[in-house]
Parts: C-alpha cells; structure tokens; sequence
C-alpha cells in the first residue's frame, strides 16, 4: 500500500532568529579552508588571518556538508581531522530547525528563476548559522547575502 503525505502538512516549526547577532560562533566555509591549504591561493594570507581573528573571538564550525566538501580534493580523514584541529574546529550536527530555512531559501531560488532541482550546500551552510547564531567566513558572500540577508557575514 502505498503511503501519501496528507495536502496540508503541518508546519515545521522554524527557529526563531529574533535574537540572532552571530555570536555563537563562526560557521568557516569550505573556500576559506581550501585557501588556507593552498598557499599558492590568492587568498591564502587573507583566510588564514581571519581563521586566528575569528579562532581568538570565538569556537570555529564546520559541519558534515563542509567537511565532505573538503574531503572531495582527497586528503585523508586523518590529514583533515589533524589540519582543523589546529584551530579546535568544532564538528557541528546541522540542525533539524534549518530544514525550513533551507526549504525557503530554495524557494526563493526557485522564484527567481534557478534551475537546481534540490537545495545547493550553500543554502543548508547558510540556514546552520542562522539558526545556531553563527556568523559566517567565507570568501564567496553573495549566495548567503541573496538568501540570508541578516547573516553575520565575514569576507573581503
């Protein structure tokens, strides 16, 4: 037999982002940690400065999309592991509460025309720290500004 959702689905309670200011911590994107590994990166001085300013003021985040994302270019586990440890980064489980965000934001990608038939890593990144009060380092703003307009952001 086969199982349908019921036409009006329930809601799914979304954080409230009253009291957001970023403070929590810094969500560090996946271009910032390439740059640092690449000390060929145009940016390489730049990431690596912000990642102490950024270490010294508060924990540093990554969560599972971030850090496959990393794992793509083939380091190890380990090698990984070892590199975000130099600045404590913390592995943090994206939120059940960032599902709604993320919908919307996508929704809105769909509005405006976007082509993506799911939600791209940058919209699940960018609902994280909205909803665990995370500023955001990356080197690429315009996706999180597009979508998450109060988003404390951190880039050149």
């Amino acid at each position: 037999m086969a199982t349908t959702l019921p036409q009006s689905a329930p809601e799914v309670p979304a954080a409230s982002l009253t009291n957001y200011d970023g403070s929590a911590g810094t969500l560090v994107d996946t271009n910032i940690w390439l740059d640092c590994i690449d000390e060929t990166s145009t940016w390489h001085d730049w990431a690596v400065n912000q990642l102490q300013i950024c270490s010294e003021r508060s924990p540093l985040h990554i969560n599972l999309i971030i850090y496959t994302e990393l794992l793509v270019p083939g380091p190890t586990i380990a090698a990984l592991d070892e590199f975000l440890d130099v600045y404590d980064t913390l592995r943090s489980a994206l939120p059940w509460a960032c599902a709604a965000l993320t919908a919307k934001a996508f929704g809105l990608y769909r509005q405006r025309g976007g082509s993506k038939q799911v939600p791209m890593p940058d919209f699940y990144i960018g609902a994280h720290a909205a909803v665990s009060n995370l500023t955001v380092l990356t080197r690429d703003p315009a996706p999180y500004k597009g979508y998450f307009p109060r988003l404390v952001i951190v880039a050149p």
